[in-house]
């Protein structure tokens, strides 16, 4: 390496200044740990590697993924998959500005993989006996995670929502605007009466308790916004006890909750996605839990719906003695001119459609003829 070539840290430390540019504070953290933990490991394991041109993937890469996985106490998957990936990045980085960066360094088979967890709603007797609580409960600390079950935002939403969040933008639809959160996206969430309610609380009861920090906020803040998100935790916990819950409670399983009680509703996902504020409808689906009573109950609607798609009216059968007459053939002969049209109605396809059209003029014909027989026949 030659004097005018920055180092491995050097290079890091420049990509670093510029990813910040574009990036959020909090993901800047995570880069300038990965770059210290890498580094502080070629300072053990090749203290005598300086120039990325000489980075391999094996020993160097190769080593830190297992020195990694054999950290005590163990990393998590997640956290491990974590660094891989930044630290990917950062080696993009610096290619991309014109240094000699080995191919494949990190390759996807080096990622472990991330265990899939089940979603963990409420159950329905505890988000019942939870949302009675808080609807009863004085302050405006219950009401802003009333407000948080009732529409699913996130916690960090809810506590940077503005004053004049709830917008009318209907004669009769209200909306409460989310801003700019976690994926850079806002969007505005349907209001009910209950949620319109919620607002009204929090701006009633916190009236008293606004202070310059608060003043283009909904909820209160008294200090610092970590003192407003350990205030909801403590009062969470506090209505999760008193109202006997199995378990306690944290905010982020009410957002699971809101999820598929949508879902249970009838909310599309689609349309779920926008109101959790998703760009992809795969993190919509990790959301919502579907139970075997919810298997149960949409199999049986959708074979339901399947059987009276092709349902046709039965056309039932005379038995008098009028049966043999014309009146009996000319009630038969409407009554299937009936059934033929139903079942055009049902039909999708425009050529059976047609077809149907000209036999039930045919069979219109033929009952018009009969009618003028029995006519004469008096």
């Amino acid at each position: 390496m030659s004097d005018s070539t920055p180092n491995l840290g050097q290079l890091f430390q420049q990509q670093i200044q510029n990813l910040a540019l574009t990036r959020r504070a909090s993901t800047m953290r995570g880069y300038r740990v990965t770059a210290h933990r890498f580094l502080a490991y070629l300072r053990t394991s090749a203290p005598q590697l300086q120039d990325v041109a000489e980075l391999r993937r094996d020993p160097h890469l190769l080593g830190w993924f297992r020195s990694l996985a054999e950290q005590q106490p163990p990393l998590s998957p997640k956290s491990r998959w974590s660094y891989l990936l930044l630290l990917r990045r950062l080696l993009a980085e610096v290619a991309a500005a014109g240094y000699p960066v080995a191919d494949h360094l990190i390759r996807p088979e080096d990622f472990p993989p991330l265990p899939v967890y089940l979603p963990r709603p409420l159950s329905w007797e505890d988000d019942r006996r939870l949302q009675e609580q808080l609807g009863r409960s004085c302050g405006w600390e219950a009401a802003a995670l009333l407000l948080l079950r009732l529409t699913g935002m996130r916690i960090g939403e809810c506590m940077d929502l503005p004053a004049d969040c709830l917008r009318q933008i209907g004669p009769d639809a209200w909306g409460v605007h989310v801003p700019l959160g976690k994926l850079h996206t806002e969007r505005m969430v349907p209001a009910d009466a209950d949620i319109r309610a919620a607002v009204a609380r929090i701006v009633a009861v916190g009236a008293g308790t606004v202070t310059p920090h608060s003043a283009n906020f909904l909820l209160p803040r008294p200090a610092a916004r970590s003192t407003l998100y350990r205030r909801l935790r403590a009062a969470l916990d506090q209505a999760a006890q008193q109202a006997g819950c199995s378990a306690p409670i944290t905010p982020h399983p009410l957002r699971h909750t809101f999820a598929s009680e949508m879902v249970r509703l009838g909310v599309s996902l689609p349309a779920l996605m926008l109101m959790l504020g998703h760009r992809d409808i795969r993190m919509t689906l990790r959301y919502v839990q579907i139970t075997q009573v919810d298997l149960q109950r949409e199999y049986y609607a959708a074979r339901l719906k399947a059987a009276e798609r092709y349902t046709v009216p039965q056309l039932s059968a005379s038995t008098g003695s009028a049966a043999a007459g014309l009146s009996g053939i000319c009630q038969a002969l409407a009554a299937s001119c009936h059934m033929l049209e139903m079942y055009r109605r049902q039909t999708k396809d425009d050529k059976i459609s047609r077809k149907l059209r000209r036999l039930g003029r045919r069979l219109s014909a033929v009952e018009s003829e009969v009618q003028k027989l029995k006519t004469n026949e008096k």
